[in-house]
């Protein structure tokens, strides 16, 4: 792929690209005929009744439609499930992964590609009824080579940890590195490549309403993530003869076929259903500047909304370096215990409530009402800490939090990733109450 790549800027805009000039129709979206004998075709991301913000969907004009393909058979990939009712008995303790292992780079090492490198963690809610997300580590030491990926149950939030991935999708290209996040609609055939080898990152697979910017509120008019600071790609295709497989993601099962054509052969399109791309490093943190520890929700990226307003399906919310200045406040979270449930990872660095055992490619799970907060170091570091301006600098956490309980998947239970002693962080808090205070 080419180093180089262009984008366009803004989230949910409405783009006009074409990589072959004059391919794109002016003054209407399907024509008698296409200009240079392209097909036209439009892919919605949202019911056609939709409202005209909440509407989704772009014309692609390719060299032949993807109807033109092969017959699908079933396709086997087993660590890849979806939906609570894929998982097992969740107990209600805190969970912690210890970072998951990447497949070596190495001779007569197999090669596994981003789809074969997929496996679930945790789930919620169910595909069909279209609530609830799944959350996936990949752990890759391949590209996909002829081979592309079409996810029809739910769009993919990618967050790479180790390794850069350049992703072709059907409206052109993305390079994400660790750092950076990508979004691909629902339905969007994409293949992925691993410039840098061996590489890991974690998924959400969001079944329910499509992610969007948060509200801002109090907040105002800036803040948090910039529109304009998400890239979408411009047109690009491949022209390249030859046979592709085609993966299928379709009501929670994987279907393949042999397409006689590259699926990525859209020449030109407009819309705003589009993947994108976006740096955290842009983003506007925002905290407290007096006193106490503001809620998590101050940090979050992208959110998809459930039926209940202020309660999100998921909401995407990441911990960047920033300045901590709070005055006489334990500013570290605090112990908690939360109706929304939440599943960490970190990309890099170390998380200031857990110094010790979460580390990066590790993940946790926070189900529902499971008490939680920062282990028995980071209280007592907090606890006796001079409170001077202090600045967090080499790190990078994420969170999804969602209105459902997350239920494990069998492989992510297994022993051996697991974290056993994860309880022993807290055991440190003794009983320290005093009935004359100092």
């Amino acid at each position: 792929m080419n180093q180089t790549l262009n984008y366009l800027s803004g989230f949910g805009n409405q783009f006009a690209t074409e990589a072959v000039a004059g391919a794109l129709p002016q003054g209407r979206n399907s024509p008698q005929r296409v200009a240079h004998g392209l097909y036209a075709e439009q892919i919605s991301g949202s019911a056609f009744t939709a409202p005209r913000a909440e509407n989704r969907r772009s014309w692609l004009y390719r060299r032949q439609p993807s109807v033109v393909t092969g017959r699908y058979q079933a396709c086997e990939q087993p660590l890849w499930t979806s939906g609570a009712a894929s998982g097992v008995a969740v107990p209600p303790d805190p969970l912690r992964w210890s970072p998951f292992p990447v497949p070596g780079d190495v001779p007569n090492n197999p090669a596994v590609d981003f789809i074969d490198g997929l496996s679930t963690v945790v789930s919620n809610g169910e595909v069909e009824s279209q609530t609830g997300l799944g959350v996936l580590v990949y752990a890759a030491n391949a590209s996909m080579d002829r081979r592309a990926l079409v996810n029809a149950d739910a769009e993919m939030l990618l967050v790479p940890q180790q390794g850069r991935l350049q992703i072709r999708t059907e409206l052109g290209r993305l390079e994400v590195s660790p750092g950076e996040i990508a979004l691909l609609p629902r339905g969007l055939a994409f293949a992925i490549a691993l410039p840098d080898g061996p590489s890991r990152g974690y998924v959400a697979e969001n079944y329910g309403s499509a992610f969007r910017l948060p509200e801002l509120g109090p907040i105002g008019s800036n803040g948090l993530a910039h529109a304009r600071d998400f890239l979408a790609p411009v047109a690009w295709f491949d022209d390249a003869p030859g046979e592709w497989d085609m993966v299928k993601r379709f009501g929670g099962k994987l279907w393949q076929c042999r397409q006689p054509n590259t699926p990525f052969n859209v020449v030109a399109w407009h819309g705003n259903l589009t993947p994108v791309k976006y740096d955290t490093a842009h983003f506007m943190t925002l905290g407290s500047i007096s006193v106490d520890h503001p809620d998590p929700s101050i940090f979050t990226v992208l959110t998809s909304p459930s039926d209940t307003p202020g309660t999100a399906n998921c909401d995407f919310v990441i911990f960047p370096p920033r300045w901590l200045v709070a005055e006489d406040t334990f500013r570290p979270p605090w112990f908690h215990r939360n109706l929304m449930s939440e599943f960490m990872g970190l990309i890099r660095g170390q998380y200031d409530a857990k110094p010790e055992g979460f580390k990066p490619g590790g993940a946790s799970l926070h189900n529902s009402m499971v008490p939680h907060g920062p282990d028995a170091e980071a209280f007592d570091k907090a606890s006796q800490a001079i409170l001077a301006p202090h600045k967090l600098t080499d790190t990078l956490a994420f969170m999804l939090e969602s209105r459902y309980r997350f239920v494990p998947s069998a492989w992510a239970m297994q022993p051996d990733r697991l974290d056993a002693t994860y309880a022993d962080c807290w055991q440190g808090l003794a009983d320290q109450f005093l009935r004359t205070p100092r």
